[in-house]
């Protein structure tokens, strides 16, 4: 198997592993089921996912349920790359879909650790494997570019 192949393969369990949290947080929002997770000291899940933004702006739509949307966007994506394999437009559609998610992870953190002042467990999944995607995308997009070359 190919360097590119487990690249993708990576990148596709990566958000396919995501999908599965953020149903499992989107569920847990929209149900009277428990959370499992801490609830005590730094590591709090109910104190971030009960608060004001663990929904989207002026609407009852958890965060998670954005990055359920997120990462099946991602899936698609990759799953377009494993039949283009070549295709550099398909490789830069993924680096900046996987910036964008980079960017709003790292807003979320913001919130979580200096507004809210806890951790979720769950949450910090998702996150990482965000970052994974993105790490992934941009490995990809560096194989297109041109290799510089010094002047001999």
């Amino acid at each position: 198997m190919t360097r590119d192949r487990v690249q993708l393969l990576t990148a596709a369990a990566a958000s396919a592993a995501g999908l599965v949290i953020s149903g499992y947080l989107t569920a847990v929002h929209y149900s009277s089921a428990p959370l499992v997770c801490s609830a005590t000291g730094t590591v709090d899940c109910e104190r971030v996912l009960s608060s004001p933004y663990a929904v989207l702006a002026g609407s009852s739509l958890p965060t998670s349920a954005a990055g359920l949307a997120w990462f099946a966007v991602s899936l698609v994506i990759v799953g377009l790359l494993f039949q283009r394999p070549a295709s550099a437009l398909l490789s830069r559609l993924l680096l900046g879909w996987a910036a964008l998610g980079l960017a709003t992870v790292l807003y979320l953190v913001f919130i979580e650790v200096v507004v809210i002042g806890a951790i979720c467990a769950w949450c910090t999944a998702v996150h990482v494997l965000v970052l994974a995607v993105f790490l992934l995308a941009l490995l990809r997009w560096l194989s297109f570019e041109p290799k510089w070359q010094s002047p001999t």
